[in-house]
């Protein structure tokens, strides 16, 4: 948890607020059913719910379902990396901003260490996922001497490394547009050391631009938010753990879905609902943030909806 708001100034969810594995599986299902091909799972920190790899199992065995993956933050993933791969997860995403000790501390403000993620992120590969994905949030004065040692780092290893634009999700990161660090300029900074060559998307809607090295070996990819939005293009909804369904990183507030459910909903009333709430949706968020300099609109904290 961000340290603003650890201890006295967060209350946790109670159990009954938050979704149960069956509530999770059937909502899945029928949005699969409505053409969802993906599911991430995410956080705050998804390892921290107990049995993880119950719900992997029950999602996994989705029919349509194409790609099922989780993002994590990897101090839990040394333990964890084996069971959550022979439930059938298929991929791994792992957050890292710096392999320097001391930044990566500041960046993640708790003070905590690097060698829990590091060894969460081998015991990963070991557990057979491949590729294994890096996800980097690049802030200026404070992470960006990271970029080429990271990128090497990733490059040699075998893993996809993204460079991912600070931005300013939620509230509490007292975001700075002055902080943001274009990805036209990380890819410059790559290219001068290690020659790139941008490659197409691997579906459309993808919110990474990616470019493979020169030399045939390895990729990267690049996440614009600030710099260039895609919300003409983005295909991502959320669901957050108490039932709220977001069609915005951005969103302030959801459309409660666990209510209807434990109200007795059908699948097809459901199924109007996602339907409705989808089609009907407005969310420009960062092409609006892109002509105005601030931004007072109350947002969902990251810890809360995840990326």
């Amino acid at each position: 948890m961000p340290k603003e708001v650890y201890g006295e100034k967060y209350q946790f969810l109670q159990s009954n607020e938050l979704m149960t594995f069956d509530e999770i599986y059937r909502l899945s299902y029928i949005m699969v059913k409505l053409g969802v091909e993906k599911i991430r799972l995410t956080g705050g920190e998804p390892l921290l719910r107990k049995n993880l790899d119950k719900l992997i199992d029950k999602l996994s065995k989705i029919q349509g379902l194409k790609d099922l993956t989780l993002t994590t933050n990897g101090y839990l993933l040394k333990d964890r990396a084996l069971p959550l791969f022979k439930a059938g997860l298929k991929r791994i995403t792992v957050s890292l901003d710096s392999l320097d000790h001391e930044v990566f501390k500041t960046m993640n403000g708790r003070g905590l260490g690097l060698n829990e993620v590091i060894n969460g992120i081998e015991s990963a590969a070991k557990a057979g996922f491949n590729p294994i994905k890096i996800n980097c949030v690049v802030r200026k004065g404070i992470n960006e001497g990271s970029i080429l040692e990271l990128a090497k780092f990733c490059k040699e290893k075998g893993y996809i490394v993204r460079f991912i634009e600070y931005m300013d999700v939620g509230t509490l990161n007292k975001w700075n547009r002055d902080e943001v660090i274009p990805v036209a300029d990380i890819i410059n900074k790559i290219n001068m050391i290690m020659k790139l060559e941008k490659i197409e998307s691997n579906y459309s809607g993808e919110v990474a631009t990616r470019y493979k090295y020169k030399d045939g070996k390895g990729e990267i990819g690049v996440i614009s938010s600030v710099s260039q939005p895609f919300c003409g293009d983005c295909t991502r909804m959320r669901l957050s753990p108490e039932g709220k369904m977001m069609t915005c990183l951005f969103a302030s507030k959801g459309v409660d879905l666990k209510v209807p459910l434990r109200n007795g909903a059908t699948d097809k009333e459901l199924e109007e609902i996602i339907v409705s709430t989808w089609k009907s949706r407005k969310d420009k968020y960062s092409e609006e943030r892109s002509i105005s300099t601030f931004s007072k609109k109350e947002k969902v904290e990251m810890y809360h909806i995840g990326g």
